[in-house]
């Protein structure tokens, strides 16, 4: 019996070192993990300035194809004037600026696939499918509050917290929009992450921190009064589309 005590004890004291040698590796982790997070941004030569962000992608695959939300595309395009789609890869004042073409999207799952010119970047492992529960540890980086000082990647961490439909939690049903009544009509479920997330954090990679593969993409954070409140008040709670979602567009016809 005695044995079996200190056995005991040898065991927990070493789950103990395990998982502290597990905590001190996140740096190690985030080194990985940022060289593939990189900038979707519009650019117009003729304006001041002439870069602005409108969210945050990370590189899969080759080094050549990026992932981000359907939005955060939409709102880095505009057809009626010079702006054009481009990636900001690197980190630091001044990036690179890579040229981009969206070659799918599912605005469904509010997910987008670009193709970037250039050199090939770092690439980002997807998880398998399954296997994510509540209460998992995940962290996602991404840029939160934009680039007017340069492309410098910010990583907030949390939990799994729930794993829920689509829909946006509202105090009653006549304040839910037409969108999100059609998703309730046809839902598919979502992680509800216990992290705050900013509006540039659209796009940006969750990932598990025992491997670093990425097992969602943020997609939205709950809005406590209106969307001016977002950055001085908000909610710490963060949705993302799971990876599976992804997978199925990557291999689309």
């Amino acid at each position: 019996m005695r044995a079996l005590r200190r056995a005991l004890v040898a065991l927990s004291l070493s789950a103990g070192v395990a998982s502290a040698q597990a905590e001190l590796d996140l740096p190690s982790l985030l080194d990985q993990v940022r060289v593939s997070v990189v900038g979707i941004a519009s650019h117009d030569p003729l304006g001041a300035p002439r870069t602005q962000l409108s969210g945050t992608g990370f590189v899969v695959g080759d080094g050549r194809t990026v992932v981000t939300n359907a939005h955060v595309v939409r709102a880095g395009q505009n057809a009626e004037n010079s702006q054009r789609l481009v990636v900001l890869v690197g980190r630091g004042p001044q990036p690179s600026v890579r040229t981009a073409e969206v070659v799918q999207e599912d605005s469904y799952h509010d997910i987008a696939v670009l193709r970037i010119a250039g050199p090939a970047v770092p690439a980002l492992t997807l998880a398998a499918p399954g296997g994510v529960r509540e209460g998992l540890s995940i962290a996602f980086t991404g840029f939160p509050i934009g680039a007017l000082l340069g492309l410098y990647p910010v990583t907030h961490r949390g939990i799994v917290s729930c794993i829920v439909p689509i829909a946006t939690p509202q105090a009653t049903m006549q304040n839910l929009s037409a969108a999100q009544i059609k998703r309730l009509s046809n839902p598919f479920e979502v992680y509800q992450l216990d992290a705050i997330a900013y509006p540039g954090n659209s796009g940006s990679p969750v990932f598990e921190l025992s491997r670093g593969e990425v097992i969602a993409v943020v997609n939205s954070g709950l809005v406590k009064a209106s969307k001016e409140s977002v950055l001085k008040d908000p909610s710490a709670i963060t949705y993302a589309i799971p990876i599976q979602h992804l997978r199925n567009l990557l291999v689309a016809p």
